[in-house]
């Protein structure tokens, strides 16, 4: 496993008590035997919230399915069972649907999150389960530069300050040949003309108990017409003229409907409640690898919108 360094002094931290420090004096707790490098509060507050409440919502071993799995492969370009061994950081932790897989493949895991969803992670993983996990800044990240053979991070890029820079940073920490996998959500005229855009607005800046409330009524409204006109193309397209909801009945039709309202649940909230959300397009994402030297570039649609990976130079 690849030690933890303090984030600034880029010392190595040893284990004293409930603290990380470093030669320098540098101190950073460690709750619940997680090591934090933030404050316990920041504009992730809402994702944190949000795991705590679809704990287990997305894990393939959890809703039966290879939803997951086949996202993961396709972004990497190749079966999960070839990272055994290698070091892998996944930034953006979340609940852990990469997670387990990344760890059911024999990967020597790193991963992060933002939010104190890295306690919903730790829970669902299991006590028995080895990896590394923190609560860190994507800025900021408590490992050694150019040290790992992958790098990923799957729906998080939009909701950090800076796309660029949050890509650059990651670059920053692949070995030279490791692999950068990302994605990002696309741009799209009609954005702005989805009234999920509206609600938002006002909702990521409510108390994310509040916000909940809201998004769970809209749900309660118009969950049972979705799922009602769900094979009216004609009927849908109207309905989300007004209805904010994200649904996955076409896209992921495996899924029972108490799953799917579950998701949808999920989803719509994460929609509503992110405090920032930026739009790229394939092409933006790609100028943004190749500026910064990836090689063997791959860009596509599909997914979150749009997937990336590159060979790091």
């Amino acid at each position: 496993m690849i030690p933890f360094v303090s984030p600034s002094s880029r010392q190595t931290l040893r284990l004293e008590g409930d603290f990380l420090v470093s030669p320098s004096g540098e101190r950073f707790p460690v709750i619940n035997g997680i090591p934090r490098f933030v404050p316990a509060e920041n504009y992730a507050d809402a994702f944190g919230f949000q795991w705590k409440n679809f704990a287990r919502t997305q894990l393939d071993s959890h809703s039966g399915t290879p939803i997951t799995r086949i996202r993961l492969e396709r972004c990497l370009g190749f079966p999960i069972n070839q990272l055994r061994g290698k070091e892998v950081l996944e930034v953006g932790s979340g609940a852990g649907r990469f997670t387990e897989l990344l760890l059911s493949a024999g990967a020597q895991v790193h991963s992060v999150d933002l939010s104190n969803a890295v306690e919903v992670n730790r829970e669902n993983m299991g006590a028995d389960k080895v990896y590394q996990l923190a609560q860190a800044s994507v800025y900021e990240l408590p490992f050694p530069p150019k040290s790992f053979d992958v790098v990923i991070c799957l729906g998080v890029i939009q909701h950090t300050p800076s796309s660029e820079q949050t890509i650059a940073a990651l670059y920053a920490m692949a070995k030279p040949g490791g692999l950068l996998v990302i994605d990002h959500y696309p741009w799209r005229i009609n954005y702005y003309f989805n009234p999920a855009t509206w609600y938002r607005q006002v909702l990521k800046h409510l108390r994310p108990t509040t916000s909940k409330k809201i998004v769970d009524g809209m749900v309660n409204f118009f969950f049972p017409w979705h799922w009602r006109f769900r094979n009216s193309k004609t009927l849908t397209w109207l309905l989300k003229r007004v209805s904010p909801l994200i649904t996955f009945m076409n896209v992921f039709p495996e899924l029972s409907k108490v799953q799917q309202e579950e998701w949808a649940r999920l989803d719509t909230y994460d929609s509503l409640t992110d405090y920032y959300k930026h739009l790229r397009t394939p092409d933006q994402i790609r100028k943004t690898l190749e500026a910064l030297g990836g090689r063997e570039l791959w860009v596509e649609r599909g997914g979150n919108g749009v997937e990336a990976r590159c060979t790091v130079g």
